[in-house]
């Protein structure tokens, strides 16, 4: 059983606030169960705390950051505090702040997360607890859509777009935040913006502690920074690394699959109030917490990790997310593809009427027959080749927010040579059917 968390040490980091420009130290204390995440004033008469609840979320202020309120009292920028507590499972964490805002630092959550895990994590004499979903929770405002979908872990799909030159469009998908990708791949993100911002957001009372050593600075056609871009995709990086400090104020860490076109504070947090509308708590870290689908004996769910070991496709191009396969009926398996709208084909595909391409829908069945092959010992270090594709018929849609269900079943099988007989469904009604010949070959040393 999993248990609740706080850190085993004391911790502190200093420094300027972003917006602020004042100087503040914050102090990373340990807390008992179920006492969550609260920031302390201890700047402020009677050192008021606020607890880091969407319920206490400031939406007018919501802009550039995340500020949560109590009376007076109020924290501004926390969204980089939250995303390193949540990625590292830090249940209950008290925050001592002697000002408004905390330290900018480098502009990403690397230092936050590199001092959390350094004071280390304990565990406590209660069970860990999250939100789960049975069904899709969608939000959308603007040209801003926010899904979630159930599943056992987080998972991220995150889309940005701007009209602007040098940044168009960039996405990334995280198949499970933990604390290991997050150190080595999201936490060092920076915040970004762009150089004709700068002037009004100061106007405003905004970015007074903002340099190109916190924040990177872009120009018409590249960034005003003299150092490189940390990642190729790091204006992405970051919102997703902002998304899960968002995500953090539902009060309680969330597991399922999270789809976010255009996402920003304003709107992770109105979307975390329509999720935790709709979610229910589930204990500990058990196999209860995934509503779908039931085993039976001799079943066994492989997981999205798991498939990626098996084949070769790789995102974008990886059309599904588990697969469970059964040892007494070898030559079965049923694949499971979440559609979310942030998928890249749906912009073409048709804009302003998704519908999946019936194509990828036979994709996704090809590569369930795969991994139903190919995960049997005697095919380590192959591959799976279409030969030929008979018999296709597309007979209902496959719309964003469906869960496709890819039932596949040998039909002849000669070895390294076979046929194949795929049906896909939604809700149980059959949408996609076709058979597909496939030839399997060893992987080139």
């Amino acid at each position: 059983m999993a248990k609740q968390t706080t850190i085993a040490a004391e911790a502190y980091v200093e420094g300027v606030g972003l917006h602020t420009g004042k100087k503040s130290k914050v102090v990373f204390k340990s807390a008992p169960a179920n006492s969550g995440i609260k920031f302390i004033r201890t700047d402020l008469s009677g050192k008021p705390e606020i607890p880091a609840l969407y319920s206490n979320a400031l939406l007018n202020m919501a802009v550039r950051g995340s500020v949560i309120a109590k009376g007076e009292a109020r924290v501004s920028t926390i969204e980089h505090i939250m995303s390193s507590c949540n990625a590292l499972g830090i249940d209950n964490l008290t925050i001592e702040i002697d000002n408004e805002e905390p330290p900018i630092l480098d502009g990403s959550a690397k230092v936050f997360a590199e001092t959390l895990a350094k004071a280390g994590v304990k565990e406590l004499d209660a069970p860990k607890e999250y939100y789960v979903i049975t069904e899709p929770v969608i939000f959308e405002s603007g040209k801003t859509k926010i899904s979630a979908y159930p599943s056992d872990k987080l998972e991220i799909e995150c889309t940005i777009g701007f009209d602007h030159p040098y940044l168009k469009h960039q996405e990334m998908k995280v198949s499970c935040v933990n604390k290991d990708f997050y150190l080595s791949d999201l936490a060092s993100a920076k915040t970004f913006c762009f150089d004709y911002e700068i002037e009004a957001l100061q106007k405003n009372g905004l970015a007074l502690g903002g340099n190109m050593d916190n924040a990177i600075v872009i120009s018409i056609d590249g960034i005003h920074n003299p150092e490189p871009l940390r990642y190729a995709d790091e204006f992405v990086r970051h919102k997703i690394l902002d998304l899960i400090g968002d995500l953090y104020l539902a009060g309680k860490p969330i597991k399922a699959k999270i789809t976010a076109e255009k996402p920003g504070h304003l709107n992770n947090i109105n979307f975390v109030k329509e999720f935790v509308k709709k979610a229910t708590i589930k204990k500990d870290n058990t196999e209860d917490v995934m509503e779908s689908p039931a085993l039976k004996e001799g079943e066994k769910i492989l997981t999205h990790e798991e498939v990626l070991k098996i084949i070769p496709h790789r995102y974008p191009f990886v059309m599904i997310d588990k697969i469970k396969i059964n040892s007494a009926e070898p030559n079965k398996a049923v694949g499971y593809k979440c559609v979310s709208g942030n998928e890249g084909f749906f912009q073409g595909h048709f804009p302003g009427a998704p519908i999946m391409p019936g194509v990828l829908i036979v994709e996704a069945m090809a590569q369930t027959s795969c991994v139903m092959f190919l995960s049997k010992p005697t095919m380590k270090n192959c591959l799976a080749y279409f030969m030929s594709i008979d018999n296709a018929k597309f007979r209902k849609p496959v719309k964003p927010g469906d869960l496709l269900e890819l039932r596949v079943e040998t039909i002849k099988d000669s070895g390294r040579r076979g046929k194949v007989k795929g049906q896909a469904f939604v809700d149980g009604k059959l949408t996609t059917e076709a058979e597909f010949m496939f030839i399997i070959v060893d992987k080139e040393a």
